[in-house]
Parts: structure tokens; sequence; C-alpha cells
């Protein structure tokens, strides 16, 4: 805690110069500054299938920093509690040494004078079968392990063969650097290379997920909008300068600020970036600058890159003025279409604030939605009981974009005409500031602040139940639902072995609450219709913002 009276011991308060409550950016571990990218919440879920497949080894590596710590935290805060867990977090130790730390953790009495390697296994192995006795899962987990010998990891495979009949009694779970997985690759350590069920890289986060780091830290420490402190040509060049490591991300952004709060300055720009490479990572990294040869490469490349945006930015202009404008609705100003890519966004005209041609009748939207979905006849109310299709909808009310944009995904809003008659607008995909949306015929990009000043904040989904579907399932449930449930988390997570069979178990519901947490929904760990959609959007089952476009082109050509 500050201790305002002993400011000769303390560092420099920099963060209360940028209106921070704390440092953001220190590399000690802590709970509350917990970041999960998509690559960190992957390699959870492949370590929690690890457990709950019920034996054999479990693999996590990646380089120093990436992370891995934080996955550790995470891991055990979501082990059943019928779980115990024996941590050994210094591996360089022989095999006699390694076997009495796991015994030391799991509270195994043993002899105390100069025990054997015998006498340490037989005592686990009782401990073990009085454990699966009693209903209780044992988990063993060593951190850093590149650095165990050859002898001790042929020790711990052995460890594995303390069995029942239906399952292992112990799960050990692998932690190091990419350097173990070249290890376990030796042909001496084949065997137990062949008994990792479950093993993921973790990969350094990418130029997007190193903004959003960043201001997630900034934010935790009580700043809100990170992009007035770092802009994004700053970041960008804070993961050049750090491959994206979060452990070099925090160093380098901390001396960034400690630079800027020497200097005055309000926010931190490239050369305080430089700079602080220069302290934190030594000269070597200046500005990532590269050798002549490889520099000689890169400007020949960079060049070459040139020369063909010229020739095909030539050959896109020639397209669009050989091709007839597209006007867009209630607009007597032609609006031209860039021509057609794999991309949503690129077919869509933008449309300002005064022209509302997407505010539709009800009727007229039910019906484009409708067909956006499925090929059967249209009807009188997307959310009739009538439909026979299986088709059901959702509706549902939110108060900001967040609940709709992360759904990917077309989505029926509630609208209000500037007289105060109802509407509605069909939105196909959103992007960060603005929704392509129907327009009449056409399809058109729109402000969000512009929908937001006619949007009631009621929407629907549509969306296709399994067959057996009578409503949520959860803990304790069983059902075909449920089997089909856990089927898809195997596939989506690439796991041969699903979690639960008929009943939804508990390993089940922690990789639900999961899933929740990593798509913005209510982490709950029950399955309802919001859950199932996202879980079929990922699997590549319902309509996302690039299948609807298709869909509404044919529709379109066909009427």
């Amino acid at each position: 805690m500050h201790n305002p009276g002993n400011a000769i011991d303390e560092p420099p308060m920099y963060y209360q110069h940028f209106g921070l409550a704390e440092a953001p950016f220190s590399i000690s571990v802590n709970p509350k500054y917990l970041f999960m990218s998509p690559r960190h919440r992957d390699a959870l879920a492949h370590l929690l299938y690890g457990v709950g497949s019920g034996g054999g080894f479990i693999l996590l590596t990646g380089e120093v920093g990436t992370g891995k710590t934080t996955i550790n935290r995470c891991l055990i805060a979501q082990l059943p509690e019928n779980t115990d867990l024996a941590i050994v977090l210094n591996p360089a130790l022989s095999a006699v040494e390694l076997l009495a730390t796991v015994c030391d953790e799991l509270d195994v009495d043993y002899p105390s004078s100069a025990p054997s390697l015998k006498q340490l296994t037989d005592a686990l192995h009782h401990f073990l079968l009085q454990n699966h006795s009693a209903g209780r899962r044992t988990v063993l987990m060593i951190d850093e392990a590149q650095h165990l010998d050859f002898d001790v990891l042929e020790q711990i495979r052995l460890l594995t063969n303390l069995e029942t009949d239906e399952q292992k009694l112990l799960q050990i779970i692998l932690i190091g650097q990419p350097e173990l997985t070249a290890k376990l690759g030796r042909p001496e350590l084949r065997q137990l290379n062949q008994r990792i069920t479950a093993r993921y890289e973790l990969r350094p986060l990418n130029p997007d997920e190193t903004g959003a780091y960043i201001a997630h830290r900034l934010s935790v420490a009580g700043l809100s909008g990170g992009e007035a402190l770092f802009p994004p040509s700053v970041v960008r060049q804070i993961h050049r300068q750090t491959d994206g490591i979060p452990r070099r991300i925090n160093l380098l952004c901390d001396r960034a600020l400690l630079g800027a709060y020497g200097r005055g300055a309000s926010r931190v720009d490239k050369r305080l970036v430089t700079d602080a490479a220069n302290e934190a990572f030594g000269a070597a990294q200046r500005s990532g600058r590269l050798p002549g040869t490889a520099m000689l490469a890169v400007t020949i490349m960079v060049l070459l890159g040139l020369v063909l945006v010229g020739l095909f930015y030539t050959q896109d202009r020639r397209m669009v003025s050989e091709s007839p404008p597209v006007s867009s609705p209630g607009n007597s100003n032609p609006v031209v279409v860039a021509p057609q890519t794999s991309s949503i966004a690129a077919d869509a005209a933008t449309v300002g604030p005064s022209i509302e041609p997407w505010l539709l009748p009800r009727a007229q939207a039910e019906s484009i939605f409708w067909q956006l979905h499925t090929d059967a006849p249209p009807v009188q109310d997307v959310c009739s009981e009538r439909i026979t299709t299986g088709m059901q909808c959702v509706r549902d009310r939110a108060s900001t974009w967040d609940a709709l944009r992360g759904a990917n995904r077309p989505v029926l809003l509630d609208m209000q005409t500037p007289d105060r008659f109802s509407a509605a607008t069909v939105v196909l995909a959103f992007h960060d500031d603005q929704a392509t949306v129907v327009a009449g015929d056409a399809l058109v990009r729109v402000a969000l602040v512009s929908l937001a000043s006619r949007w009631q904040g009621g929407y629907l989904w549509l969306w296709q139940p399994p067959e057996d579907w009578s409503g949520p399932v959860g803990l304790g449930d069983e059902s075909p639902v449920v089997t089909l449930v856990a089927r898809d988390f195997a596939e989506l997570d690439d796991q041969a072995t699903p979690l639960a069979e008929t009943r939804f178990n508990q390993r089940l519901e922690a990789r639900v609450r999961l899933f929740q947490r990593s798509e913005g929904l209510a982490a709950d760990g029950v399955v309802g219709a919001a859950t199932m959609m996202r879980l079929n959007q990922r699997l590549g089952r319902m309509a996302t913002g690039d299948l609807a476009r298709a869909r509404f082109e044919r529709v379109k050509g066909e009427g």
C-alpha cells in the first residue's frame, strides 16, 4: 500500500500523471488484470478437455512471457471441487526428489529417512487408489518442464501406469517452453509422447490483440479510452518491438509511460517507444531495424508491392468506371458500389445520417429476414407458432450494441420512423462503428449512431434448434440434447472424446462457462438458445454476414 511518508523508497508514481489509480503494466501476476485472448481461451479449453479425459499427459508450451502462468491460474480455478492438485514449480530435481515433492504436495506419508523410488511410488499408488475410491481426482502439474532430465521424464511416464481397469489414477500436466516439444520428440521419450492426450502451443498476441491487451490493462488501472494514451500507430510499433509477448509488452509500456512522465508528455509517441525499447531490451532492437541485407530485401519487396498496388488500383478504377451506377433507394444521387469481394463490407455503399431507406415496414422486413435463413415459403409472422420449418425466433432487448456485434449474424431491429410509426431494419453484419443493412433491393452501410436514433432496443434472431430441444439444459440434466452439446464442444476443440454422454456433468458445465465468457454471454453454465446459437455459429452451421449477403443477392436475382 502507498505510504506517502516513505517517498525515498518508492518508485516515481508516474501513473498519477496520466489519471491512473496504479501502475498498469507491472510484470507481477495480478488476477484482476487477467486478459484472455482467443488463443488463451483455446489453450484453457484444451487443458480442461485433457483433465476431463481421465488420464495420460497434457502438454502446454509457449515462449517466455506468453501467458502460461495465466492459463495455469485459470485452470486451477476451474478444476472440479473433487480434485486434488500437486504443483511442482522447480523441476530441476532427481526422480526421487520429484516423487517426494509430489507426495509432500498431496500430504502422502512416506519413510522420512532416504526413501527409495519404490517406497515413494508405493505410497503414492496407495494414496491414488484411496482417492479414486472416494470419488476424487488427482492432478499433477509440472511447470518449466523443459528442465526435466530424461530419466525423470521416464519416471513420470511410469506414474501413468498407476491405473484401475477403467481409467488412469493420475493426470499429469506438463508446462514449458517450446524446447519441451523438441525434447519429447526424442526417440527415447516416444512412449511418453504417445500418451499426450491434449497439447497446445500458446503463441504471442497479434497486433489487434496487443491493442486490446494494452487497453484492458489501462482500463483496469482506472483509465478508459487507452487510444488517447497509446495511439494506434504507437500500438503497432509496440507489437513490432515485443513480438506480441505480454511480458515484453508490459516492460515496454511501463518504460514508455515513465519516459512520457519524465518529459511532461500527455501521451506516448513513437520516439518514446524507441527509447523505451533501447532501455528495456538493448540497442539490438532499436526501432526494429534490420541488418543491411535484410533491409535491402525488404526495400525491394516494398517497391514491388507499390508497383502491384498501382496496377490493381488502375484496373479497379477501370472496372468501376465501366460498371453502371447502383442507385440507393430514396436517393436521387447514384451510389457507386465497389466490385464484389468475399467480404460483405465491400458490397455496401455508405449512407449518410439524413437518408433512411433502411427503415422498412415490419412485414416487408420480416419477409426479407426470413429469406436470409431459409428457402421455405414466406410467413406472415417469423415468430408464429404455426411455423412448421423448425425455425424458431428469439426475442430480446439490449441497451448497447455489444450484445449484437459479437454474434456476427443477421438480426432484425425494432425501429421507429420519424413519424413514430413501427418499422424494422434488417442488419446483416456489424463493423466497428457501422452496420451493413438492407435498403430496398440494395445493401448499404449505416453509421450505428444513425441506427441508434431509431432503434427501440428490441431485436430478434432466427435459429434452428436441435430436434429434441425443449429448452435450456444444465448441470444434472439428461437428454439427447446434452449428448449433442458435448459432441459439439468436442468438435469445436478438436477432441476425440466428448466431456459427457447423456448427463450434463461438471466438466461440461466448466467448458460451457468458459465458452460463454469468451463469447460475451452470461457465464451461467446453462446452454440456452443464445449459447446454442453461438456454438452453432462457431461450428459454421448458422448464417453469418457473408452467407446472408450471398443469399440476399441470390434472392434478389431470382426476384
